[in-house]
């Protein structure tokens, strides 16, 4: 594996999106409950953030928890809970140190109330950062999304306010919960699942995949890097042709 001095800087991904899969099974890997592979995956999450930040990537988003994922067991999920208030209190110091802006995006209403007072907390006090922006997806889903913004133009369409023969694609997407966002240009997923879960399902129409078969816990800096690197292999020709990319 090349170092990081072997990246493109002036090709660098803005938004980069992270699936972060396999921490139940690095857990039974080891013996252990889920809720240890959660624990351990931290780690994971400290170094792609401080990385990315490092390398110039403007917004990095993680997908947390899913809609789907409180059909999971009732202890595993208030475990979950409990870990990312926790994990939001301890990170906060270092998140003002570096200028980076935490946000959320999804259902945050069904959250407990302490995760919603936490993240509130420390979305407030970060603010101004300006480096990167650290998305945490939170009872998110493509399909809640796209359902969602259905539903709030549907509400200015009944109000007056939009005409359906005026509706754009550039329309949907202000009213996707990622509008203030580009769309990611490189999505990365762990654990080697061939899918995309249910994730920003408008927003990656045209991003880079890159799997990896490495669960999320064993994931560091130089797994970023890699990533990076295959993104910066890649050609981007959204629909055109390698020689209309070339002229242009």
């Amino acid at each position: 594996m090349t170092g990081k001095a072997e990246l493109d800087t002036l090709n660098i991904p803005a938004h980069v999106a992270v699936i972060m899969d396999g921490n139940g099974r690095w857990a039974k890997q080891r013996g252990g409950l889920r809720v240890f592979g959660h624990q351990s995956a931290i780690t994971a999450v400290r170094e792609t953030v401080e990385e990315a930040a490092q390398l110039g990537v403007r917004y990095l988003t993680l997908y947390a928890f899913s809609t789907e994922n409180w059909n999971r067991p009732k202890l595993e999920v208030m475990a979950l809970m409990q870990l990312l208030v926790h994990t939001i209190r301890q990170e906060t110091a270092t998140l003002l140190k570096n200028s980076i802006r935490l946000e959320a995006i999804g259902d945050i209403s069904t959250l407990p109330s302490n995760c919603q007072r936490e993240l509130a907390e420390s979305m407030e006090l970060t603010k101004d950062g300006n480096r990167m922006t650290l998305v945490l997806a939170l009872s998110y889903s493509g399909r809640w999304d796209l359902t969602q913004a259905a539903k709030r133009m549907a509400v200015d369409v009944a109000n007056g306010q939009l005409r359906p023969a005026d509706v754009t694609e550039a329309t949907v997407e202000s009213y996707l919960v990622t509008a203030k966002m580009p769309d990611p240009e490189l999505l990365i997923r762990t654990s080697g699942e061939q899918r995309i879960s249910n994730f920003l399902l408008w927003q990656l129409a045209y991003t880079e995949l890159y799997i990896t078969d490495l669960l999320w816990p064993d994931f560091r800096k130089e797994h970023f890097q890699e990533a990076i690197r295959a993104y910066q292999r890649r050609e981007r020709r959204f629909g055109k042709t390698s020689e209309q990319i070339t002229v242009s």
